[in-house]
């Protein structure tokens, strides 16, 4: 089964974290990709580069930033398949971010493609 591991940092904290982070990432991917894991992912920009987009009573309001104010950001995700949660678990676990951050596992809702009219 597929699994999002989303990555939520404090965007404060993650600029305070130390300088090694990064080498930290690069070697957790690493980790994925070596361990057949790993099927895509990504960093994503700051939070203020944001924009959220909602449509009520069919009028489209956009504001700048992120939809809610919380102490952590959506900073990046993996996608991974792996045989159980449980072993989704323990990679989450071992994201650099766990250790300042909050990472939450995702199963991927396989939706069939829809068929050409």
């Amino acid at each position: 089964m597929q699994y999002a591991i989303l990555i939520y940092d404090n965007e404060a904290a993650l600029d305070a974290a130390p300088a090694d982070m990064m080498q930290a990432y690069n070697l957790y991917t690493k980790a994925l990709i070596d361990a057949g894991v790993m099927r895509g992912g990504h960093e994503l920009k700051r939070v203020k580069t944001a924009t959220s987009v909602q449509v009520r009573n069919g009028k489209v309001h956009m504001t700048d930033g992120p939809f809610a104010e919380t102490r952590e950001q959506l900073g990046g995700l993996y996608v991974i398949e792996t045989s159980s949660l449980e072993e989704a678990l323990d990679w989450a676990a071992k994201c650099p971010s766990a250790q300042i951050g909050t990472i939450e596992v995702r199963p991927i809702q396989q939706t069939p493609a829809p068929v050409p009219a």
